[in-house]
């Protein structure tokens, strides 16, 4: 059934016209893989983003992105320590144990699929501290969560005080981190809090295919340059890469795209009451659906995931229209 109105996924979105035009200006001879001039920016680039040094290396996918900061951190022999509703236990296909040699995901609670200090606890305390059990290197987590929900920076700083004394290494997976910095108003340092790396979502905000892995401990990026190789993620022209986020950076677009997203979820939300499942904190809408009240909405042009057997979940993206996403919330007030 074609839809009129989508609310799919931030995937489906389109290519923001300054990413286009900015892969056509990167259409010129230029050195190979990572050592062209677009890509020698991205460190100083996000240096000013972030106010203070990094190493970024640039990737396609976010999977990639996830899974190549890892193996920065973690060992074939260890472990990670995530939401059992994040995206690197849900829906990476077990690419975190392929790029970290086997390396296991210790599966934590939390309300919102945020973690929180006591559920990692919970994690932490349940392991023998010997060569019988798989041991815990690092905690990921997503900013904002796979149910769109972000990490004030107090609660990042609370868990990064459960983490240092054990010598954890932090882990955020930033695929929709934009939406995170516009929702907390707060600067994109403070928003990553103490994580020791980001993967740094661009192509859900308007990016073709294109992610950034930023290392705020620069060194940790010299072997993952060699796992990206190895990985077939150095891809030949990566200047087209780099001219994508570049873009983005670029006139703070990845924050107006951001905004606009934002936005229009909470005008989906503005009819939902009671039905919300979760608060609106970035760009998706979790609402209580029952099987007629979805096929409802689909009759009426709207085209959405189900999420379980009562639940509905719609995705605004930069370029939905405003008026769309009006009409979704009159839909669902409506029902």
């Amino acid at each position: 059934m074609a839809f009129r109105m989508q609310f799919l996924s931030d995937n489906a979105a389109s290519v923001h016209p300054r990413v286009w035009a900015a892969m056509q200006a990167a259409d010129a001879a230029d050195s190979p893989y990572d050592t062209d001039r677009l890509s020698a920016e991205l460190d100083d680039r996000f240096a000013e983003v972030f106010q203070r040094e990094v190493a970024v290396l640039w990737v396609a996918t976010g999977t990639a992105a996830n899974c190549l900061a890892l193996s920065a951190l973690v060992p074939p022999h260890g472990g990670v320590v995530c939401h059992r509703e994040a995206h690197i236990e849900m829906d990476e296909c077990g690419a975190p144990g392929f790029y970290l040699a086997g390396a296991k995901l210790l599966l934590a609670d939390g309300d919102h699929a945020k973690l929180d200090p006591a559920g990692i606890a919970r994690v932490l305390d349940a392991i023998r501290p010997d060569v019988h059990q798989v041991q815990p290197f690092a905690i990921s987590l997503t900013q904002a969560s796979e149910y769109g929900c972000c990490y004030a920076p107090g609660e990042l700083a609370r868990i990064d005080m459960l983490a240092g004394p054990r010598g954890l290494k932090l882990h955020m997976d930033g695929a929709r981190f934009a939406n995170a910095v516009v929702n907390i108003g707060r600067p994109a340092a403070e928003v990553a809090g103490p994580v020791d790396v980001l993967s740094f979502g661009f192509v859900k905000n308007g990016a073709m295919n294109a992610e950034a892995i930023v290392f705020f401990d620069p060194s940790l990026a010299d072997m993952v340059r060699y796992r990206r190789k190895r990985a077939g993620h150095l891809q030949s022209k990566g200047r087209f890469l780099a001219a994508q986020i570049l873009a983005m950076l670029d006139g703070d677009t990845w924050l107006h795209n951001a905004a606009a997203a934002n936005a229009a979820a909470h005008a989906i939300a503005s009819g939902a009451g009671e039905r919300l499942l979760h608060p609106v904190e970035a760009n998706e809408v979790f609402l209580a659906c029952t099987v007629e009240e979805r096929a409802a909405l689909r009759s009426q042009g709207f085209g959405f995931y189900d999420w379980g057997p009562d639940a509905a979940r719609f995705v605004a993206s930069w370029d939905t229209r405003a008026e769309h996403a009006e009409l979704l919330g009159q839909a669902i007030a409506g029902l």
